[in-house]
């Protein structure tokens, strides 16, 4: 019978359509015992008994993949891949797939909902109020302000429907051009330095790799505009967060909603930690109660896909190695 295990933490020891799929396909469900998080030394005692994982967030290093001969499929449950070393899964013949299309309205929504957070000023309001205070500073309003998209894949035109909903000019830098969905959703491109100098909130959409790692820093965050916000539902590498954390602190940027950091969960000592016109967000943004299940029971499919033979387009990272591989 073929092994897989269970690592995200919502779907541990869970019932769902994820474990029904892999079951009715004859897979023996393995899984650590519960906890935040999946350590090293866990996977570690755990890989050498699987042929597929069915992964979050965990980083799923070469090191850790010489320890399970018998893997033969990595499904993560999301868009992003950064945590694994797919050339190290490639060179062991080790399939390496993501769930798109599966979780961009649960990340769209936690982009709004830190957005008027901020905008709002709901957690400082929430705050005062608890501590016997009342006020009724105004607040900034989100109709008619600008949203620089920074990516314009599935989530970022999620969000985009969702901005143009509440009122708000769109405009978008992504180097695929798709003219379709600009013009159905009224967006405008920019390059990505008119995109800073124009636009009242900055939202990240794109994938962690070497040439975004750091894309926003300190001499991209002196072209955004005083006082504009940023917003970062993606990836924490993408943001070098001592540049942030001082442009906030100086007051050129108005604030920052974080879901995801450059360490999860962050250093005691990260002074984003510290800064009132910071929301944070413990990288949930992809993870609400229906996100979780569709991107479960997609990652799912996938591996009992791959044991049976086939092969999920449009889901696999490492085509490459799609000539001659088999289970």
């Amino acid at each position: 019978m073929p092994t897989v295990l269970i690592s995200p933490e919502p779907l541990r020891h869970q019932p769902g359509p994820f474990r029904e799929v892999l079951e009715a396909a004859g897979f023996d469900c393995l899984e650590i015992p519960p906890g935040p998080t999946t350590t090293e030394a866990q996977l570690r005692e755990v890989l050498p008994k699987v042929d597929a994982m069915l992964a979050g967030s965990e980083l799923i290093t070469a090191a850790l993949l010489d320890l399970a001969p018998r893997l033969r499929a990595i499904a993560r449950t999301g868009v992003g891949y950064d945590a694994v070393d797919v050339a190290a899964a490639s060179a062991r013949g080790i399939a390496v797939t993501i769930t798109p299309g599966a979780n961009q309205e649960s990340v769209a929504e936690q982009t709004f909902s830190l957005l008027l957070a901020l905008a709002r000023n709901i957690v400082n309001n929430d705050r005062t109020i608890r501590g016997g205070g009342w006020s009724r500073a105004l607040v900034q309003p989100l109709r008619g302000k600008t949203l620089g998209l920074v990516g314009l894949g599935r989530i970022g035109r999620a969000v985009a429907s969702r901005a143009i909903a509440f009122g708000m000019r769109v405009v978008a830098f992504d180097p695929v051009s798709s003219p379709e969905v600009d013009t159905q959703l009224g967006i405008s491109r920019r390059t990505f330095e008119e995109l800073l100098a124009e636009s009242d909130v900055v939202s990240l959409h794109l994938p962690l790799v070497p040439t975004t790692r750091g894309l926003i820093n300190r001499e991209t965050l002196a072209k955004m505009r005083p006082g504009s916000y940023l917003i970062n539902t993606s990836r924490g590498g993408l943001v070098v967060e001592a540049d942030l954390a001082e442009s906030l602190a100086s007051g050129h940027l108005g604030g920052a909603g974080l879901d995801v950091f450059n360490s999860e969960p962050p250093e005691p000592g990260n002074p984003l930690l510290a800064l009132p016109n910071t929301v944070l967000s413990p990288h949930l943004g992809g993870i609400d109660l229906k996100g979780m299940a569709d991107m479960g029971e997609m990652a799912a499919r996938c591996i009992v896909t791959l044991y049976q033979g086939g092969w999920p387009d449009g889901c696999v990272v490492n085509q490459e190695i799609a000539p001659g591989w088999k289970w």
